[in-house]
C-alpha cells in the first residue's frame, strides 16, 4: 500500500466567530489569472477515474491525488513534480515532496522544522501580518497563493495567516482551501480564477462553518471537490448530506488516490470522498 492511516492529534481549540473577507475594494485580478485555469468541459465528458495506488506514469495532461489525511495531499504531476499540502510533522506523505505548502493554523498544518531535503518549501504567511506571494515554477507545475485571514487563539484575527494554494498541473488548476475561516470576496476569486478541483475543510467548526463553506464552493464552482479536515464520520456525513441537499453527487471511494484529467471531470458538480481522516 503507499499509504498508511496515520493518527492524528487534535486541533487546538478557536473561538467561534468567524472572519471577514480581507478588506479593500474587489480589484480586477492579472490577465492570467483569469486564463490560467480554463473552465468546464463538455457536459458529455466521462467521470474522474480511481487510480491504482501503485505509481503509475501519468499522461501529460493528468494529475494524481492522494490524500495522507487531516488536509494534507500528495499531489503528482507528468513530470514527477511531488507537493505536499499543509505539511507538518504528524501527517507525512510517504514520499519526498518537491514543493511543501504550509498554513500557520496550528501545528498539523505546518512544521517548523521542514526536511531540508525538500527543494521548496512554501509557507501560507508572512512576518509581521503581511500577505505571503508566492508564484513559482517548477517543471510543468505552477504554484501561486491567495492569502486569507485566520482566527488567533485568544479569538482575535490574524491577518493573512492562511493561504488558498492555487497548483496549475497537468491540464488543470487545483486549489487547497487550507484553514480557511472566511468566506471568499470577489478579489480573492478574482486572483484564483476557474478552478477543476478543490480541496475543502469540511469539518464545521475549527474552519468554516457549514452554510459558510457552502458558499464558498457554490462561488467557486469546482466541477470536483474532494473534502479534507472531517475527524469523524459524522462531520463528514453532516456535510454530505448538506451537498447532497444540493443536488450535488457524492461518490464514496475505496482508495485514497484518484487520476483526474480535464477530460474526466465531471459534467455537473461532484464530492469525490477519499478514504482518510
Amino acid at each position: 500500500m503507499l499509504f498508511r492511516r496515520y493518527s492524528l492529534l487534535p486541533a487546538a481549540v478557536f473561538a467561534a466567530a468567524l472572519f471577514l473577507p480581507l478588506a479593500g475594494q474587489a480589484q480586477t485580478a492579472k490577465p492570467e489569472m483569469r486564463e490560467s485555469c480554463p473552465g468546464l468541459v463538455a457536459t458529455d465528458a466521462p467521470r474522474a477515474s480511481l487510480a491504482s495506488l501503485r505509481l503509475t506514469a501519468l499522461a501529460a495532461d493528468q494529475v494524481r491525488i492522494s490524500y495522507a489525511g487531516h488536509s494534507t495531499f500528495l499531489i503528482e504531476s507528468p513530470q514527477s513534480v511531488r507537493i505536499a499540502t499543509d505539511y507538518n510533522d504528524y501527517v507525512r506523505v510517504p514520499l519526498l515532496p518537491t514543493i511543501a505548502t504550509m498554513n500557520r493554523a496550528h501545528d498539523t498544518h505546518f512544521s517548523e522544522h521542514p526536511n531540508p531535503a525538500i527543494p521548496h518549501v512554501l509557507r501560507g504567511w508572512a512576518p509581521a501580518g503581511t500577505p505571503a506571494r508566492h508564484d513559482l515554477q517548477v517543471q510543468d507545475v505552477r504554484v501561486r497563493n491567495v492569502p486569507t485571514n485566520i482566527r488567533d487563539y485568544s479569538g482575535g484575527t490574524n491577518r493573512h495567516g492562511n493561504s488558498i494554494f492555487v497548483f496549475e498541473v497537468g491540464s488543470l488548476c487545483v486549489a487547497h482551501l487550507g484553514h480557511l475561516h472566511h468566506t471568499l470576496n470577489q478579489q480573492q476569486l478574482d486572483e484564483m480564477g476557474r478552478v477543476d478541483v478543490v480541496l475543502v475543510p469540511v469539518d464545521g467548526s475549527f474552519t468554516l462553518d457549514l452554510e459558510g463553506m457552502m458558499e464558498v464552493l457554490q462561488a467557486l464552482k469546482a466541477p470536483l471537490m474532494i473534502p479534507m479536515h472531517y475527524f469523524s464520520l459524522y462531520t463528514l456525513q453532516r456535510f454530505v448530506e448538506r451537498v447532497r441537499a444540493q443536488s450535488w453527487e457524492v461518490e464514496w471511494a475505496d482508495e485514497p488516490s484518484v487520476i483526474v484529467s480535464r477530460a474526466t471531470l465531471p459534467s455537473t458538480p461532484k464530492i469525490l470522498v477519499l478514504p482518510g481522516r
